[in-house]
């Protein structure tokens, strides 16, 4: 155990003394560290009460013969982000958090990990810190918020307010209305309460093996999310015994099983971003296109906000994450013998999974779509990629043809679409909205809401190398790579230039010749950005590429004895 180097030397003594201030004793210098990553803040809803979930962790852990020590990330809210430039620290923070907790775990050589996230970046950035350090680990998620309830009965959720401030400015919609809305649809802690991204990441989880079963699904709060805390408090010491680490559970297998229900579930564009980025901390060389194949081979099986009226209560009514991954195994789709954290397979997790409503989780035999809920597409546009929830997309726009509305950020868009200047056929651009470009590759629900107040959302496209919330529906097509700031060939198009968007088959193009792209492209001069701030300079130099999980780059290189170069 790594923190043996403290336990069994006089020359440690000093470090001894230290943890004695912080109340050991000699019994437990002979028992495991178990460090509780908690993202604990009064900020974000879906994370309020994991201080709680912190002390009932702690007990559990001495329960079952650790030392558990509680240390906290940073957690950013993306809903109240939204749309200004506290945006432009969303995705950055998850980098921030990776390095919290490879910094606690090495300096402290803690034994295992207990890791407590619940929203957004939060997730991955835990995921790709326990990677880095490799030592025993398991997840429990906050679980997420239960749907609004209005007076009339209508069940709601954030994205309904979101899509509200549209059509009241359009003066669809009332004051009463709307602030009935704010007060409804967010009624205590946990995630937002559709598949959005802290959702769709909480339900991957479970795929990855690095969480226990029904961790996408149990309210926050339920006894049953409490039963997963008391769960893990046995199982870490578990795990920390048998040394089964997190490279040992997250394989190109494990990414497979993830993608396989993130297609099935119809889930939030931005696990792919994120998958990628695990991918890479886990050291597994995973391509979009492989992405795509899943995708092919996968049938869509569940509507869940913003794609449906059904939220994640209703998902674990309906037998869970467990119950689709059932129908995937049983159905081949997925690998049953991957290994998990709680000892058993993927399979042996799930082998008493029923799914309880076949409305809510379709057959195989009444798919949604035979084809999964997300797709990359490609094209003169996105020659690396670009990312879509066809989930959530209508049919009639599953093809389009239209002229480029071009904008060089969030607000110029949200301000044409609000005033009511983007019409019927368009394809809003919105560029220089990329990793380096923002920087921090902001989410988009506030414009893609308004197109959908606006009634536009069957009529009009909308294009970005920025990123979009979990919440966003629509023909909304995000992740374009490369990203304007690097000279893409987003970057190129001019006002009026004819977008040609074939999501069935996966294309995205431009009316141009190679010929004039290319001669666009020697005159292209790039867009100077000012960054006030220290961080997000630094975090634009690193950023890479969104078609590889937009981690930052390393460019550090080490001159040794005899190092030529």
């Amino acid at each position: 155990m790594p923190s043996n180097f403290f336990k069994q030397s006089s020359r440690q003594a000093p470090q001894r003394s230290l943890f004695r201030a912080c109340g050991l004793d000699d019994a437990d210098f002979a028992k495991p560290f178990i460090g509780i990553c908690n993202s604990y803040t009064d900020l974000i809803p879906g994370h309020q009460h994991l201080q709680e979930f912190g002390r009932i962790l702690k007990d559990e852990i001495r329960l079952a013969g650790g030392v558990p020590f509680e240390f906290n990330t940073i957690g950013i809210c993306d809903g109240i982000a939204m749309g200004h430039g506290g945006m432009r620290y969303s995705l950055p923070s998850r980098e921030l958090i990776a390095d919290s907790v490879e910094s606690m775990a090495m300096a402290h050589r803690l034994d295992g990990l207990v890791c407590l996230p619940n929203c957004d970046k939060i997730v991955p950035g835990m995921i790709m810190g326990a990677l880095r350090v490799n030592i025993p680990t398991v997840f429990v998620s906050g679980g997420p918020m239960l749907a609004g309830r209005m007076s009339n009965g209508d069940i709601v959720d954030l994205v309904n307010v979101f899509e509200a401030v549209a059509r009241y400015e359009k003066g669809t919609l009332s004051q009463s209305a709307l602030t009935e809305l704010e007060n409804c649809a967010c009624p205590g802690p946990g995630s937002c309460a559709g598949l959005f991204t802290a959702n769709s990441m909480n339900c991957l989880l479970e795929a990855l093996g690095l969480a226990l079963p029904y961790n996408g699904t149990h309210l926050a709060v339920s006894e049953e999310r409490r039963d997963l805390l008391v769960q893990a408090g046995s199982c870490i010491l578990t795990l920390v015994n048998e040394n089964l680490k997190p490279r040992d559970i997250v394989n190109q297998t494990a990414l497979d099983n993830a993608f396989a229900l993130d297609m099935a579930m119809g889930g939030s564009s931005n696990t792919v971003l994120h998958l990628l980025a695990i991918a890479k901390e886990a050291g597994v060389e995973y391509s979009l296109k492989r992405i795509n194949k899943i995708a092919r081979r996968v049938p869509h099986w569940t509507k869940i906000s913003p794609s449906s009226h059904w939220h994640m209560e209703d998902v674990g009514r309906a037998g869970g994450v467990p119950a689709i991954l059932r129908q995937l195994i049983d159905e081949g789709h997925v690998d049953g013998s991957a290994i998990t954290v709680t000892g058993k397979t993927l399979a042996g997790n799930v082998v008493e999974a029923d799914v309880l409503d076949s409305e809510i989780i379709r057959s195989p035999a009444n798919p949604h779509a035979m084809h999964g809920g997300l797709a990359v597409m490609f094209g003169n546009l996105a020659p690396e990629g670009a990312v879509v929830k066809t989930a959530a997309i209508s049919p009639e726009m599953m093809q389009h043809s239209g002229p480029a509305r071009i904008f060089n950020s969030e607000e110029s868009a949200q301000e044409a679409i609000l005033t009511e200047k983007i019409h019927s056929g368009d394809v809003v651009i919105i560029r220089y909205e990329g990793p380096k470009g923002g920087p921090g590759m902001r989410e988009m629900l506030s414009p893609t809401s308004a197109l959908m107040g606006m009634e536009l959302g069957e009529s009009v496209a909308l294009i970005t190398d920025g990123r979009f919330s979990g919440g966003t529906r629509g023909a909304c097509i995000g992740h374009v790579a490369p990203e304007a700031a690097v000279g893409g060939p987003i970057a190129l198009i001019e006002e009026g230039d004819i977008i040609d968007i074939d999501i069935e088959n996966g294309s995205i193009d431009v009316r141009l010749s190679d010929m004039e792209l290319e001669k666009r492209g020697r005159v292209w001069v790039p867009r100077q950005i000012h960054i006030d701030s220290p961080w997000l300079r630094r975090y634009a130099q690193a950023a890479g590429s969104a078609a590889s999980g937009a981690t930052l780059t390393d460019h550090f290189h080490l001159k040794t004895k005899g190092d030529k170069t």
